[in-house]
């Protein structure tokens, strides 16, 4: 696919599923080169199973921007299990306010979103490779964000016990999901409450592809009302034998 090319499915498929986001030639600009990045080092690294560049700009770009809506301005972001930097790197290319943190445990994978954050000039992430259980325990990190976010990581009880330590009492998590919204969201009530959230909204939102067919997405949003017990996130391995 040539720049024009991208450029005109790009503009066409932000404005049939985001219609509040104007896309400009430095959003283009950007996209272009990230794709061209991501799938000549995914030659080499597993970094994402889709390879049509249609199906990237629907699936990874759209997709992680849809949260952009519900981010209060200049707000303070952890992105938990970032992988290959979805949501993290549309959303610092279209929310420059944003201050995000992009976490995985995965050391390449970190050092790929830094060095592709780099690459487009994108100041307004840090990356850093560590466990979710174990920086949510570090006091420099726990409850200091106004947001966590994560996409397709893991299940929704897990995702809560992860991601709640990191936001400040009157933040919210926001949980990026397709499928099965509502039935995790009925195996997480307890995880929710244990550590101190309380169910603040679920938007869902249809995909729309190119030939008319539609894919339902979800954010399910926590609010943090109290301090997360210091109990918790407990060791992964515990977290997901036995879910909150």
């Amino acid at each position: 696919m040539n720049y024009q090319e991208f450029s005109d499915f790009c503009k066409k498929a932000f404005k049939d599923n985001i219609s509040y986001i104007t896309v400009t030639e430095e959003h283009i600009e950007k996209l272009y080169h990230l794709t061209n990045h991501m799938l000549k080092v995914n030659e080499t690294m597993n970094l994402t199973a889709i390879k049509d560049e249609k199906l990237i700009i629907l699936r990874h770009y759209v997709d992680s921007v849809f949260i952009s809506e519900y981010l209060e301005e200049n707000s303070n972001i952890i992105d938990v299990g970032c992988g290959a930097g979805f949501p993290t790197l549309p959303l610092a290319i279209f929310r420059p306010d944003l201050r995000i943190t992009a976490l995985d445990s995965t050391a390449k994978r970190i050092d790929y979103v830094n060095g592709a954050a780099k690459m487009l000039e994108l100041n307004n992430i840090i990356g850093i490779s560590e466990r979710a259980e174990v920086l949510a325990n570090n006091k420099q990190y726990r409850e200091k964000f106004d947001y966590a976010t994560a996409r397709a990581v893991a299940a929704l009880p897990i995702l809560t016990e992860l991601c709640l330590p990191f936001v400040k009492v009157g933040g919210s998590f926001a949980a990026m999901k397709a499928q099965k919204a509502q039935e995790e969201l009925a195996l997480s009530e307890n995880a929710i409450k244990k550590c101190g959230g309380k169910l603040a909204d679920v938007i869902s939102k249809d995909l729309l592809y190119e030939n008319g067919d539609r894919e339902q997405r979800s954010v399910i949003v926590t609010k943090k009302i109290k301090p997360t017990p210091i109990e918790f996130p407990r060791h992964y391995s515990k977290i997901s034998k036995k879910p909150l």
